[in-house]
């Protein structure tokens, strides 16, 4: 028995408690936990281009190359695309919505390495849905 207390150390405070820690505070309460982390930003769904919603300004644009079996066939048109820009500008997905399969896949891989400004929306970057044209002319 030390201090009066059995089970109390060397260095315990009268009115504690048994197999309390050396240096508690009598009345003593634990600290707060920690706050809780900051909640994860929102995923924000794409914006379709329009209205209030401008198109991002395209920075750099890579031309498609002709397809050489396109090109023996005498095939040129235009092939319309649906693209998901993200908030750093980086193409992040292709969709046909019109055109021709010769040209289509040329029209894409030519698409996805093109970069935009971003959008900002309240001064803030946001993803973005456009649509864009791919001419393929067999005279230029």
């Amino acid at each position: 028995m030390v201090g009066g207390i059995p089970g109390g150390v060397v260095g315990g405070v009268v009115g504690g408690v048994p197999g309390g820690v050396i240096g508690g505070v009598l009345g003593g309460v634990a600290p707060p936990p920690p706050p809780p982390p900051p909640p994860r930003p929102k995923k924000v769904e794409p914006l379709r281009v329009g209205g209030n919603v401008q198109e991002s300004r395209l920075i750099r644009k890579v031309e498609p190359v002709y397809p050489e079996l396109a090109k023996r066939a005498r095939v040129s048109g235009i092939v319309m695309l649906e693209v998901n820009v993200d908030e750093e500008g980086s193409v992040a997905n292709v969709r046909v919505i019109r055109g021709h399969p010769l040209l289509d896949q040329s029209a894409i891989d030519a698409v996805k390495q093109w970069k935009y400004s971003p959008t900002l929306l309240n001064g803030e970057p946001v993803p973005v849905i456009a649509t864009v044209t791919v001419i393929f002319n067999l005279g230029k």
